[in-house]
């Protein structure tokens, strides 16, 4: 009977512990918008596997990859926010629904380059940190994608070759300016994009080289001229009440986890941009630079969106002045 009864509680002490354990562990599935293929999803598996790591196993992270769990990209910061998903990659110029400062990054030829781009975010951070901790969430690390170009079915040479141009915008002032140089822009999140480019509905996409890549943009049109007219930036997000059921321990972790890959993901994004336009050139896309003569106009016409900008979102003046300030 004895021997029993150490049997049985060896075996209810195991079965205690293996409880604890699976109790203790964190399993969290992140949703993006963008396929296997994208820099982006790479990024977060890579951040995935370094969680684990950093973690001892305590928090895993499943990356749902090309929007399987649902949730479109206007959709991702909201979906944090309620507790749909409990972390999301957030493309943030498409939050501006939720927090219109979030369109800052996006508005023309602000912030063109990475190096600007980077010196923006010295004063746009706090605002994105900002926004997340009201809508329930916290941000971990944020990535900009590669310049965004024009892909279309002719070559852009002058304003005149944009009129008319049936082309997919990411945001309002993507809206705004094209509108202002001529063309007809249609705002759509990135899984309708290359259903409406071979049905035909637009002609025309502003994006990456790198979203160009994804979308097989070679099938539809035949030129890409390098406007690099717009910056954005992705964020990885977590729902703050996940976030605050971690142990002290896990979340100082994740948290240096972060702050150390943002670095390398930003260097990860100039370097993609190099990759994905020789595969474009590849599959016989003519890539293009606008002339000196194109990009004054195109600058020219950009300029007044950032004071109409300014006087719809007040929050966004102090952090534009600042930054161009700087810029000088």
């Amino acid at each position: 009977m004895k021997m029993k009864s150490a049997a049985a509680l060896a075996a209810a002490c195991t079965l205690a512990l293996t409880v604890t354990a699976a109790e203790a562990k964190t399993t969290w599935d992140m949703s993006l918008a963008w396929p296997e293929g994208n820099f982006h999803t790479k990024d977060a598996h890579e951040f995935a596997k370094a969680v684990s790591d950093a973690t001892g196993g305590e928090v895993e992270i499943t990356v749902q990859s090309g929007g399987a769990l649902g949730i479109k990209g206007p959709e991702a910061m909201a979906a944090v926010r309620d507790g749909i998903v409990p972390i999301a990659d957030v493309l943030l110029n498409q939050q501006v629904g939720e927090a219109p400062i979030l369109g800052i990054e996006s508005l023309p030829y602000l912030a063109p380059t990475l190096p600007d781009l980077a010196l923006l975010h010295k004063f746009f951070r706090p605002a994105v940190d900002e926004v997340a901790a009201k809508m329930n969430q916290k941000v971990l690390y944020v990535v900009p994608w590669p310049g965004q170009a024009v892909y279309s079915p002719n070559r852009i040479d002058t304003l005149d070759d944009l009129k008319g141009l049936s082309i997919r915008v990411v945001d309002a002032n993507g809206s705004n300016f094209f509108k202002a140089l001529g063309a007809t822009p249609v705002q759509m999140p990135w899984g309708e994009v290359v259903p409406a480019l071979a049905a035909g509905t637009i002609k025309g996409v502003t994006t990456s080289s790198s979203s160009g890549v994804d979308g097989a943009f070679w099938q539809f049109t035949r030129h890409m001229t390098r406007f690099n007219w717009q910056s954005s930036s992705d964020a990885v997000s977590v729902n703050l009440d996940a976030w605050n059921e971690l142990s002290p321990e896990n979340q100082k972790a994740i948290e240096a986890v972060a702050k150390k890959m943002e670095a390398q993901f930003w260097v990860n994004s100039a370097n993609e941009d190099t990759r994905q336009l020789a595969k474009l050139k590849d599959n016989g896309i003519e890539i293009a630079d606008p002339s000196p003569e194109l990009r004054a106009a195109l600058l020219e016409k950009a300029k007044p969106l950032w004071a109409d900008f300014e006087a719809k979102v007040p929050a966004a003046k102090p952090v534009i002045d600042d930054y161009l300030l700087l810029l000088k």
